[in-house]
């Protein structure tokens, strides 16, 4: 029994850590890992973001399980759309960024070398002095929303893997576990080309602009695959 139950739980987590790098999951965090200024920083926005996955699954799936009850077909669907609004959101968030920023280049001189140090000036708000913590906490809201919109099939797929709700829960936790690991790999490489571009401001912001583009046209798709494929909208409106 045990070593079937370890089974199930090597199960979760493989699973976890294939589910973190799904195409809408990997767009939404790399809008943040773009705009993130250090390596750990951008890597933290990937924990932040199975961290808040987690948690999401985790309670939904314990107030299921104890209600012995479903999410309602309608509910799980739209839950799915959110996640669409979200990425375009995101996109164009990144997009527009650059607009309150200006780049300005200084000439500096080391002994006979004279070269050009590129930096940005951003209107900054009362808040903005802590933009990092804000990105992390939009790495947790955006793994909340994909924990949501997941958590049906989620369910689905637990109950039909263990028998007990603390298996459940268990495997819950380990799927996440495998989430977050994912997740914070995918998040340290997919930075790395932003990181390396800084010192190119013209280049990073179109680097930055292309991801944004990507993860609103991507968000459209989503959307539409949601609504209309899977009807969604004929439930609204029926």
């Amino acid at each position: 029994m045990e070593i079937e139950l370890f089974s199930v739980l090597a199960f979760g987590f493989l699973l976890g850590m294939k589910h973190a790098i799904e195409p809408d999951h990997v767009i939404a965090v790399s809008t943040i890992a773009s705009q993130s200024q250090k390596l750990w920083r951008a890597s933290l926005a990937g924990v932040f973001w199975g961290i808040g996955h987690t948690a999401t699954l985790f309670a939904v799936g314990l107030i299921l399980m104890l209600m012995k009850n479903e999410i309602p077909e309608i509910l799980a669907m739209s839950l799915e759309f959110t996640v669409g609004i979200m990425l375009v959101y995101l996109g164009l968030n990144a997009v527009f960024k650059f607009r309150k920023q200006k780049v300005h280049a200084h000439a500096h001189t080391h002994g006979s070398v004279e070269h050009n140090h590129f930096h940005s000036h951003e209107q900054l708000s009362a808040h903005d002095h802590q933009h990092h913590r804000v990105s992390y906490l939009k790495s947790v809201f955006i793994g909340f929303v994909h924990g949501l919109a997941g958590s049906a099939a989620m369910m689905l797929l637990t109950l039909e893997t263990v028998d007990t709700v603390w298996q459940a829960m268990s495997f819950i936790l380990i799927f996440g576990l495998g989430t977050v690991i994912s997740m914070l790999l995918f998040t340290t490489v997919i930075s790395v080309p932003f990181l390396l571009t800084q010192d190119k401001p013209r280049f990073h912001k179109v680097l930055i602009r292309t991801t944004g583009a990507f993860s609103a046209v991507f968000g459209v798709y989503y959307m539409y695959g949601v609504g209309v494929t899977d009807g969604l909208f004929k439930l609204w409106f029926s």
